[in-house]
């Protein structure tokens, strides 16, 4: 693929600027905040889309701060490239409100389907995360991010397992964690219900224990109240004991004589001292308050009050001697039920709490399927790693090749380890790069991201520099540029000095130059 022409209608600062390049390498020539990297951002929202951000990351997201200065709701450009042998027209619209893109076959005028996928089909395996670790460097950022080191495990397993294809390890492996934790959380959420019963079922059962020990100790003194009192006190007895009470109460329904003759005096004189017929009825009024009171004197006779002696014969009798013999064993019978109802009940629940120790099938099944999924995970990682050796070893001649002539021979291998862990042979040494200076890292790097390009790139996709050498000394910008001219189509210089450009003019290297 070659960049042919950028039309940028409203991006950023830039407006109204339409920049051509060619074969080989192009120099955008500006100085500080003259759009460079405002160019280089337009290259990577043509071909990928440019969206903005929800809640607060959108005050600072690549939408918001690449928003045109002027007349914002004009926010578009358009890109004319060459792939695959023909001329396509990529056109785009960003603004939120009329977001489109379009692209057009310009050989034949078909126009084809960015949402269906036809863009991302002339790309290739190009995603915007790959374009950003491989092809396309920022400035100060030639270092490749972990993205690229899991798409090259995906694109691995996906060459050499499947063939080809979309299998997204990353993502595999993400779904199974999420899986994984739904479980967790799903068992966690199962035994928090589990104990909450089991702590139900527990104070239940503590309570039930605590009757149980309460009726078996009144069931305890009731039998020996029985007992006592058919041994010392037997029903027979009892109206002897109430003989003994009868001698100490005074006789009942008697009035006394004194009482009588007063009432017969009392007619007597009404009849000899009040004339008739007043006699009579003075006489007959005194009778019945007589009989009135005569009535009332035998009433509370029945009630039989409790003479002294009864009462203290009473109070030193115990209290369970006033209580029947039939009633205590009345009230064993009924404890010894309600304990055998109760004892059913604590053994049930005691049933409950060993079903509960043990780890149901639910529990199991769960426990399977986060085995399951464990071995899943860890089979696809072993898989991955396997399958990474072999294509590290062929990245890591096509790396060694690289950094040979980037470095001018100074070092002979390069090798790539595990999350992309790079490391320089020199005399039987082996060095990380961490420890070597930073202009050797930078083209460290600037060799894995050319390499892994390769890997991924069906068509050559051009090479996007912004400020790249600002570490490298005059003989490593030779070695670094006469590597690209050679070996890469089309590469597209960002820079703010003409460094570039006079080492170009020194080794005879033909160059378009753009200044904005």
């Amino acid at each position: 693929m070659k960049i042919l022409e950028m039309t940028i209608r409203n991006f950023g600062k830039l407006s109204n600027r339409k920049i051509e390049l060619s074969d080989g390498i192009n120099i955008i020539y500006g100085e500080n905040e003259s759009g460079k990297s405002t160019i280089h951002t337009f290259i990577r929202a043509m071909f990928f889309g440019l969206e903005r951000a929800r809640g607060r990351a959108a005050a600072n997201d690549t939408y918001s701060l690449y928003e045109p200065w002027d007349n914002s709701n004009y926010y578009s450009g358009a890109v004319k490239f060459e792939s695959g042998g023909k001329f396509f027209l990529l056109d785009r619209n960003f603004d939120r409100f009329s977001k489109k893109a379009e692209i057009f076959c310009e050989d034949d005028g078909e126009e084809l389907s960015v949402e269906n996928g036809d863009l991302k089909m002339l790309l290739g395996e190009f995603s915007e995360a790959v374009y950003s670790n491989t092809v396309s460097v920022g400035q100060l950022h030639a270092q490749p991010r972990q993205e690229l080191s899991s798409a090259l495990r995906d694109y691995a397993t996906n060459y050499y397992a499947s063939g080809g294809g979309d299998l997204n390890l990353e993502a595999a492996l993400g779904r199974l964690k999420e899986r994984g934790k739904e479980i967790d959380r799903q068992i966690k959420e199962d035994f928090r219900k589990k104990q909450i019963k089991r702590e139900q079922v527990e104070q239940e059962a503590s309570y039930i224990w605590r009757e149980i020990h309460r009726l078996q100790m009144d069931s305890e003194n009731l039998k020996e109240k029985i007992a006592y009192r058919r041994e010392h006190k037997p029903s027979r007895e009892e109206p002897e004991n109430n003989r003994v009470i009868d001698e100490l109460r005074p006789g009942k329904w008697r009035i006394h004589p004194l009482e009588i003759f007063v009432f017969v005096i009392a007619v007597v004189l009404v009849f000899m001292l009040i004339h008739r017929p007043w006699n009579y009825l003075v006489a007959i009024v005194l009778a019945l308050l007589c009989l009135i009171y005569t009535w009332n004197r035998l009433k509370v006779s029945k009630k039989q009050e409790k003479t002294e002696p009864e009462k203290i014969l009473e109070e030193i009798m115990p209290e369970e001697e006033k209580i029947p013999l039939e009633r205590l064993c009345w009230e064993l019978e009924r404890n010894k039920e309600e304990l055998g109802e109760k004892q059913v009940q604590y053994n049930n629940l005691r049933e409950q709490l060993e079903e509960m120790d043990e780890m149901g099938e639910e529990f199991w099944e769960q426990e399977k399927k986060r085995e399951a999924i464990e071995l899943a995970a860890d089979t696809i990682n072993k898989l991955s790693v396997k399958l990474q050796k072999h294509m590290d070893q062929k990245m890591n001649d096509e790396l060694s090749e690289v950094i040979y002539e980037l470095t001018g021979g100074r070092y002979s291998r390069l090798v790539i380890g595990e999350g992309l862990k790079l490391s320089l042979l020199q005399d039987g040494r082996r060095i990380p790069v961490e420890r070597v200076s930073r202009g050797t890292a930078e083209q460290v790097y600037l060799a894995l991201r050319m390499v892994s390009a390769k890997v991924f790139q069906e068509e050559e996709m051009p090479v996007l520099l912004d400020d790249t050498f600002a570490y490298y000394d005059d003989i490593r910008l030779k070695n670094t540029l006469q590597w690209l001219e050679k070996n890469r189509e089309q590469v597209i210089l960002f820079t703010c000095q003409n460094r570039e450009e006079e080492t170009l003019r020194e080794l005879g290297i033909t160059y378009r130059k753009v200044k904005i």
